[in-house]
């Protein structure tokens, strides 16, 4: 029974866990994904995740973890990776929820019930309406996410990638976001000239 808990490393000191950070932290962040990530993902992976939902799950634990343990502010009555693994178990569970209110299929229905303003007839109730000119008043990354995706028709893998997202579902909410937004600014349009 001794020879076991000898075997079992004791979790290390906080302060001495900073001090790896700050010395090594390359090293020493790449030893903890080598140890916690491969449970990580058995985790997300049994619970319908993918591996790229593992490996964005994992990154968003190990900011918290490295920025906690940095200022000071992590006390850990546990090793780091059984820190990691319970963080990342509640961002998963998290992420599961916000999937459940908002189902990826819901995405696309939404993007159906857009107008095409390329054949609305111009009258004078209902001016000609310019897309692009509401386009331009986004921000400079929503012209580009939409832009990329309904003109020049880019994948949205494609556009996950240019934009440094973690992943195609990433890049498809925040499409879904930018299209709220440029739908929000039409429809204030169309109120407008009613309103007077």
């Amino acid at each position: 029974m001794t020879a076991s808990v000898l075997l079992r490393p004791a979790p290390p000191a906080t302060a001495f866990l900073r001090d790896e950070l700050l010395a090594d932290r390359t090293s020493t962040l790449t030893r903890l994904y080598q140890r916690t990530f491969p449970m990580v993902r058995r985790h997300v992976l049994e619970r319908g995740g993918t591996t790229q939902d593992a490996k964005d799950v994992f990154q968003d634990a190990l900011v918290v973890f490295y920025e906690k343990t940095v200022s000071g502010r992590l006390i850990l009555t546990c090793s780091p990776g059984t820190y990691l693994v319970g963080v990342c178990r509640h961002l998963w569970q998290q992420e599961l929820s916000r999937r459940n209110r908002l189902p990826l299929s819901e995405l696309g229905e939404a993007e159906e019930q857009l107008p095409d303003f390329a054949e609305a007839p111009a009258t004078e109730s209902a001016p000609a309406l310019a897309v692009l000119d509401y386009v331009a008043k986004l921000g400079e990354k929503c012209q580009h996410i939409l832009l990329s995706f309904y003109y020049f028709q880019q994948p949205l893998e494609q556009i996950a990638a240019e934009n440094n997202y973690g992943s195609v579902r990433s890049a498809t909410v925040q499409k879904f976001k930018c299209l709220e937004r440029l739908r929000k600014a039409v429809r204030q349009a169309l109120a407008l000239p009613s309103a007077r």
